[in-house]
């Protein structure tokens, strides 16, 4: 149950204090006091969505403070668990807003986000706007307004969930007959490439390397020629012959020399040994520039085999083997296509008959649902002197969605022998804002610990019709907690706690006050209602009248 809500700095309220009690509290005023301005108010602190342009002029920032009590097993109680915060037994929310557009939020002084305060709100709040019945007009809007009568969240997100896997299934499937195609389009070229590249069977880097081969054996001839040579000068009718001869005479004629030769003796001995080593470097040299000549043809024509495709395909020569493997990754696919193909299928039809049958069950509890809802809102628009319209929910088959096979429609006849049509086509403005207020009777019939608030729920109606409406709200109060906006006398009369809005200009500055009415305010603010802004003595005694 809301007890209070303190607003600073909001709008044109500067500083406001209000308090709430159990059964049915009525707020009245003149058009553009503010009486909307306390709702943005309240649905800010709650977290919901609305104008951003809060702030009061000329304050840095505005705030929001609303308490609740809350029993043991009110629903809120386990928001709180979910959220890790302690249960209570009186709840505070409190939200600030600064002139920059920054909000924060506690709950009982510990700070939270703004999902918190909305989850909370749906289980502490429902507000029913003076446009509501727009949603009425809106036969799009009835299925969902039957699914919640029903409570049938499980069923529609189990449905929704099937919905989802069937698309997929489907997308997927379409997605690989795309492919495969595509694949199928280019399949002779695709074994014709493949078959050309597994006989090549080019690596990566072989480019080079035959290249390298190539140029070495086109010169290899004329090098091989001069590296003979260079040998026949060091071998042993050249130096080498000429080195050894002069190591034997120096070696001769050593013992004589008294050691004068032993430095030269030396000397020509590394001569020996480097001489040896280069030798075998050019013996080795001379065996690698040997080849025959097809060996230089079959690398050109390798080569050039390899260059030819690479052209080809319009790649570098390196990335044949690759983009080898990926037309054979292709082919694989191909041949393996009809095996995909249909698993992909029978999984597809395996999601296709999940969502059917989910739909189908959803559907039935629609029809069962539709039904109770059509006698429910019967019963409650016998008060609101509806007692001879008949509402009938239709239910017919429609185009697949996530929200399953139905098409609901919301049908009315409004007097007896009248023909009944859609909602939206057939009830008048008044007549929309009672069945709007007997729907949203039965939908929170089965809700504990709801405040209702009903923004100019009377909208269109008068009189007998108003009286009727005002009783209605009335006895929903009795069991609980009803905030109305209004600007019926017949409703006014008929709260047990009632405050007036008022707005007043001060220094050249507007704002909005809330003024709790005694029993002698509320015949004046009633007769107000009644008369305009002359009251007269006729008006206060139909005021007493209503009142008593």
């Amino acid at each position: 149950m809301l007890r209070g809500l303190e607003i600073s700095d909001m709008l044109i309220i500067d500083r406001l204090e209000l308090t709430f009690q159990p059964g049915l509290n009525v707020l009245t005023g003149e058009t553009g006091a503010g009486k909307s301005i306390l709702l943005d108010c309240l649905g800010f602190v709650l977290g919901w969505r609305g104008r951003a342009d809060l702030v009061r002029h000329g304050a840095a920032q505005g705030e929001v403070l609303a308490w609740f009590d809350l029993v043991e097993d009110h629903p809120a109680q386990f928001i709180l668990d979910n959220a890790g915060l302690p249960r209570c037994k009186e709840l505070i929310l409190r939200r600030v807003n600064t002139v920059e557009g920054r909000k924060t939020a506690w709950v009982n002084d510990r700070r939270c986000s703004g999902e918190i305060l909305r989850a909370l709100s749906e289980k502490l709040i429902e507000l029913h706007g003076q446009h509501d019945d727009r949603g009425l007009l809106n036969p799009g809007g009835h299925c969902d307004i039957l699914d919640e009568f029903a409570g049938l969240d499980e069923a529609r997100a189990n449905t929704e969930i099937t919905w989802q896997k069937a698309k997929k299934a489907s997308k997927a499937l379409k997605s690989a007959e795309d492919a495969m195609g595509v694949v199928r389009a280019e399949e002779e070229y695709l074994r014709h490439a493949v078959a050309e590249l597994d006989v090549l069977d080019p690596r990566p880097g072989e480019d080079g390397e035959l290249d390298t081969k190539r140029r070495l054996m086109q010169s290899a001839e004329q090098v091989r020629d001069h590296v003979r040579r260079a040998y026949q000068s060091l071998g042993n009718e050249g130096a080498e012959g000429a080195v050894s001869d002069a190591f034997k005479w120096l070696d001769g004629a050593a013992e004589k020399a008294d050691s004068l030769l032993d430095g030269p003796l030396s000397a020509l001995g590394r001569v020996v040994i480097d001489l040896d080593e280069a030798l075998e470097g050019i013996a080795t040299a001379m065996d690698r520039l040997s080849f025959n000549t097809s060996e230089l043809e079959d690398a050109e024509e390798r080569l050039f085999a390899i260059r030819d495709l690479s052209r080809k395909h319009q790649i570098i020569p390196d990335e044949l083997a690759a983009f080898a493997d990926d037309l054979r990754a292709k082919l694989a696919s191909l041949d393996a296509s009809d095996a995909k193909l249909s698993s992909l299928k029978s999984h597809r039809d395996f999601a296709d008959a999940a969502y059917e049958k989910a739909a189908a069950s959803l559907s039935a509890e629609r029809k069962k649902a539709a039904k109770k809802l059509d006698k429910a809102v019967m019963v409650e628009l016998m008060p609101l002197k509806m007692e001879q319209a008949v509402f009938i929910t239709q239910i017919s088959n429609d185009v697949a969605t996530k929200g399953g096979i139905d098409a609901v429609t919301f049908t009315v006849a409004t007097n007896p022998g009248a023909p009944s049509g859609p909602l939206n086509k057939i009830a008048s403005g008044g007549e929309l804002s009672r069945f709007l207020l007997a729907i949203k009777v039965c939908l929170t019939k089965s809700q504990m610990g709801l405040t209702m608030i009903f923004d100019e729920i009377d909208r269109g109606v008068g009189g007998a019709t108003a009286d009727a409406v005002g009783r209605r709200l009335a006895s929903i109060a009795e069991s609980g907690q009803v905030l109305v906006v209004t600007h019926s006398p017949q409703v006014a009369a008929l709260g047990t706690h009632h405050l007036r809005v008022e707005k007043l200009v001060s220094k050249g500055k507007t704002k909005s006050i809330v003024v709790p009415l005694t029993k002698s305010d509320r015949v004046d603010e009633i007769a107000r209602m009644l008369a305009g802004d002359v009251i007269t003595d006729q008006a206060r005694d139909a005021a007493r009248v209503l009142l008593d």
